[in-house]
């Protein structure tokens, strides 16, 4: 036994500072990466956790499914006299409604993340500081598509006719656009609030008369007056009320702007903010 701990100890050479500086020094750095490629870097990332945690591919499957089913069964012959009615109008409504109520779950990723001590270790990096808070963004934007295909493949086995297949595209971009702009809300409080819980709730309060009080269900001219001055201004309606202008081959240039006009505001608001909070985390 002391012969080979003796043999192996002569293997192992002492470590030298000299030595261990030269090969520190011997070659050049990396480049630092630029701010797209350490982004798409942590857009990978979270991709990966959906490989390891299917689960998660839920909320843009099985939920999707369950809203267009539910509310079209339920409604629809109340309201439009058939389901195949009324999905004509409420498919690009409940698709916006459903996209971004998943907008929450980047918020609960943040705040899981922080709690297990990952951002440290970013924070460490030689990297462009929002990288790791667009990464979020950008992988859940491949989500946001997942689950837009996923609704109109349903829609369209319901009964749900497009006009147009570049609206639908448009129409879906539109909605990608500004579900990745609302997300820096929910970093932002993914970052200002303690659990994971707590996050969900501030969502839920503030996604439900959001998605509720809007175009998504029925037309505004129905509401009374002092609720059609919410709805109407209400970023959710002006959304849904684009996506399903382009759907029907349209070009609802109104609602277009306004939806463009409110997703810059909330980056140009919140993102600062969201950063602001990440530095001093």
């Amino acid at each position: 036994m002391s012969t080979a701990t003796t043999t192996e100890a002569q293997d192992l050479a002492p470590v030298r500072t000299e030595s261990l500086a030269e090969l520190l020094i011997s070659k050049e750095r990396p480049p630092r990466p630029s701010a797209l490629s350490a982004s798409l870097t942590f857009g990978w990332r979270a991709m990966l956790k959906i490989k390891h945690v299917p689960e998660q591919l839920f909320d843009v499957t099985a939920f999707p499914i369950m809203m267009v089913l539910m509310y079209t069964y339920l409604f629809g012959g109340a309201l439009a006299g058939s389901p195949r009615e009324y999905i004509q109008y409420l498919l690009p409504g409940i698709l916006v409604m459903s996209v971004v109520m998943i907008t929450m779950y980047t918020g609960v990723s943040v705040n899981t993340d922080i709690e297990k001590g990952v951002f440290d270790r970013f924070r460490s990096l030689p990297i462009w500081r929002p990288s790791t808070m667009v990464g979020y963004l950008l992988g859940d934007a491949l989500r946001y598509a997942l689950a837009s295909a996923v609704m109109l493949t349903v829609g369209v086995i319901l009964g749900f006719r497009p006009d147009s297949a570049l609206g639908v595209l448009g129409g879906v971009l539109l909605l990608i656009v500004f579900s990745f702009a609302f997300s820096w809300i929910w970093t932002m409080f993914g970052l200002l609030l303690r659990t994971e819980k707590s996050v969900m709730g501030v969502s839920m309060m503030v996604m439900f008369p959001l998605t509720f009080l809007s175009d998504i269900f029925v037309k505004p001219e129905t509401m009374p007056g002092w609720l059609q001055a919410f709805v109407n201004n209400n970023p959710v309606t002006h959304v849904a009320s684009g996506v399903r202008g382009l759907m029907e081959g349209e070009w609802p240039a109104a609602d277009i702007a306004w939806s463009l006009g409110w997703a810059g505001l909330f980056v140009a608001v919140f993102g600062p903010i969201t950063m602001r909070l990440y530095s001093r985390k």
